[in-house]
């Protein structure tokens, strides 16, 4: 049971912030296998699907002389299934320029957003959803395969790489559906966006806010994220967090949302991928 955090100080956001991202370890891992033998300091999902976010590594506390053969263990697990690998480095990341081994060692950065958190009882909703937009909790497997399709449509990932839209639905209907919980906005009853709510660590994640580029524009992304959040509200939560892309970062922050972290990620793919 996930136990609501209340009136969180300025400093457990990080905290939180990270606890909410870590808890999706054990949620990646039902897709493949969470490694009981992990070299020590890391949480790490690792499968045999060749998509770099089901073979994360994240929450690394490792000293100086653990850092290079941890990475050439897990590197060398990767290469052997073929799979890539996404490593996450946040503000607990021991050791502090884990970024700078991981490109010795063939990672290349991937993303560096800001972590970004809002407590819900400040948040400034719009009264008003865009003309046409209704917004639908997917349930079942019809909607969770909708829902797959428009979030690799929102974020215009190519057609040949329907593995993907396979896996989220396959991840979706084995999530906990108290905790993990996908939104569909129709525009006009035509799928056109996604929101992921995710309950962990206290406090409502806020990921996969995708829209359609055709339907860009019209406010539905703040509409598909302020639909969850107040979702969250409704059932005692306090605090919403999300890693903002920089084409959302405005429209989070129009929502109240303030920038409390920096998260980065780094991508290491295998010479076969």
């Amino acid at each position: 049971m996930n136990k609501i955090l209340y009136d969180p100080s300025p400093e457990r956001l990080i905290s939180i912030f990270e606890e909410n991202l870590f808890a999706w370890i054990p949620v990646l891992g039902r897709m493949g296998q969470v490694h009981l033998d992990n070299p020590p300091g890391v949480r790490r999902s690792i499968t045999d699907i060749p998509m770099s976010l089901l073979n994360s590594v994240m929450d690394a506390r490792l000293t100086t002389d653990q850092v290079d053969g941890t990475i050439q263990a897990i590197i060398a697990d990767a290469r052997s299934r073929k799979v890539p690998l996404l490593w996450w480095t946040s503000p607990s990341t021991r050791p502090t320029d884990l970024g700078k081994h991981l490109e010795r060692h063939g990672f290349k950065l991937d993303e560096e957003s800001p972590g970004m958190a809002v407590h819900l009882a400040e948040l400034k909703e719009s009264q008003s959803v865009p003309e046409g937009l209704s917004i639908h909790l997917a349930q079942d497997d019809a909607s969770w395969l909708e829902w797959s399709g428009g979030m690799a449509a929102g974020f215009e990932i190519p057609v040949s790489a329907d593995f993907v839209v396979e896996t989220w639905h396959d991840l979706l209907r084995k999530a906990d559906h108290e905790t993990v919980q996908a939104f569909t906005g129709r525009l006009n009853g035509k799928p056109v966006a996604t929101s992921l709510l995710f309950l962990a660590g206290g406090v409502a994640g806020i990921y996969s806010v995708g829209t359609i580029p055709v339907a860009r524009g019209k406010g539905i992304g703040r509409a598909m994220t302020q639909h969850a959040l107040c979702q969250a509200r409704s059932m005692g939560y306090e605090v919403g967090v999300l890693q903002a892309s920089e084409m959302g970062f405005n429209v989070y922050r129009s929502l109240g949302f303030q920038e409390v972290c920096r998260i980065s990620s780094y991508r290491w793919r295998p010479e076969s991928v």
